[in-house]
């Protein structure tokens, strides 16, 4: 079985790629580890998922993945180059950039709870 799930923040705007036959979207997720760093993943996109991706996500926007890992290679100047990438099969819209994130936190865009009125059917329990 080959199931990737991954939490991160785009490291540039994605690249988006069309001919005749397929659209591609490439882009780089930056994934925090759980004690020390962070990796850098590239991640592709196909079709409709890229088109959306393109048009809705800049560098710094959060998302959470699902996909598979997918690894290939292809000869370079200096000899075979490996690489290893994910396919994106779900994408989720998770976060804000991290500017609008700061300013949530210090008050500014946020929004009173006391002005949301919410009914039991709003609760997940």
């Amino acid at each position: 079985m080959n199931i990737v799930m991954l939490i991160g923040r785009l490291t540039n705007d994605p690249e988006l790629k069309q001919n005749e036959k397929y659209t591609q979207c490439k882009f780089t997720l930056a994934v925090n580890r759980l004690k020390e760093g962070t990796d850098f993943i590239n991640c592709i996109a196909w079709n409709k998922q890229a088109e959306l991706i393109s048009k809705y996500l800049k560098k710094g926007s959060q998302v959470a993945i699902e996909g598979r890992i997918q690894t290939g290679s292809y000869d370079g100047k200096n000899g075979k180059v490996y690489t290893t990438d994910i396919i994106v099969q779900n994408l989720n819209f998770i976060g804000t950039k991290e500017k609008e994130e700061d300013d949530i936190f210090k008050g500014k865009n946020s929004v009173k709870t006391d002005e949301i009125e919410l009914s039991e059917e709003d609760y997940p329990f």
